[in-house]
């Protein structure tokens, strides 16, 4: 009898299939291993700041409270996981550059040469645009919401806010604002898949400030004037989206005009 040959190359690609599997497997496990030694040695790190983290994020708040007033812990054991879990937040954002990078040196090597020349600025302005987004909750609108507060509360009540429930409120608005800001960057990748035009963005640009209105309003407190802080700069960035995304359409578009020209 004799063998077919074709068998023994099924099984042999068969083999060589599993072992490419195994492979990537084998990549992506040390690659979380490596996200989870930074994050717990920036943690560990950072531990012993814990109070003084806290202390650096309830300024805002603090500052705008009423003489001899101060924050309250109402659970026993908030003095002490509340500033843990904090800490745990905190390092999260500290490694984020470093967990992303690991994310795209997995998948890089299956990406083409001007796929990898778009994603490199894309996966930069991504990181930076999410911190600019929890810079700007930080620095700009917890100063004037805690204000806007504190001064309308009613004068027989005492404005004594909870450690805990002022870590979820903050946790909150940073991932908001972080994740609002990038729209430019979803934005440009819709148009860069060429699932959206930027005449038909300008088109239904009425739409989109409501729907950054609606957004708001399912992010952030139910008040009118939080949301306008979050809407408005919404729809400034999804504008500044289109920007680019039409300059690099049109950029594509006049290079691929100069190599049919210069084929003919």
């Amino acid at each position: 009898m004799t063998e077919d040959p074709s068998a023994g190359n099924k099984q042999q690609s068969h083999v060589s299939g599993d072992l490419t599997l195994v492979g990537h497997l084998v990549e992506l496990r040390d690659r979380l291993l490596r996200c989870i030694i930074a994050l717990l040695v920036v943690f560990l790190s950072l531990i012993y700041f814990a109070n003084d983290i806290y202390t650096f994020v309830a300024s805002p708040l603090v500052s705008v409270l009423p003489p001899d007033t101060s924050m309250i812990a109402i659970d026993p054991t908030s003095p002490f996981f509340t500033p843990f879990k904090l800490t745990f937040y905190a390092s999260l954002f500290v490694c984020a550059p470093y967990l992303l990078f690991q994310i795209w040196a997995f998948i890089a090597p299956g990406l083409y040469r001007n796929e990898k020349s778009l994603a490199i600025p894309l996966f930069v302005s991504s990181v930076m645009l999410f911190y600019a987004g929890m810079a700007f909750a930080y620095y700009v609108l917890f100063g004037v919401v805690f204000s806007f507060f504190v001064s309308v509360a009613p004068e027989d009540i005492a404005v004594a806010p909870d450690i805990a429930s002022y870590l979820s409120f903050v946790l909150k608005i940073f991932f908001a604002f972080g994740f609002a800001f990038e729209i430019p960057i979803a934005v440009f990748l819709f148009m860069w898949a060429g699932l959206i035009e930027p005449e038909d963005l300008k088109k239904k640009r009425p739409y989109v400030v409501v729907g950054c209105f609606v957004v708001a309003m399912l992010l952030t407190p139910p008040d009118p004037f939080t949301q306008s802080l979050l809407a408005i700069p919404m729809w400034m960035l999804f504008e500044v989206g289109v920007f680019f995304g039409s300059a690099f359409l049109k950029k594509k578009a006049a290079e691929e005009g100069n190599i049919d020209s210069d084929d003919l």
